[in-house]
């Protein structure tokens, strides 16, 4: 699948999102180091400890801007 690139108010590209054919999402920031991932089929995002950080896709919240 295409990959969601995340971009700030000047245009910078800020992360990634790249979606894997099971539909799990992993967000990289702009050094492409992994931060989380979100699974569709538990609703549960995971740091990139595989810690959970809660239900629903919250990603972009990894994200240190």
């Amino acid at each position: 699948m295409a990959d969601q690139i995340l971009r700030d108010r000047m245009n910078r590209k800020i992360g990634v999102i790249k979606t894997d054919s099971r539909g799990v999402q992993t967000i990289y920031d702009k050094l492409n180091r992994k931060l989380g991932s979100y699974d569709p089929k538990t609703d549960v995002t995971k740091d990139r400890l595989n810690r959970k950080i809660g239900k629903g896709n919250l990603l972009v919240t990894l994200l240190e801007l």
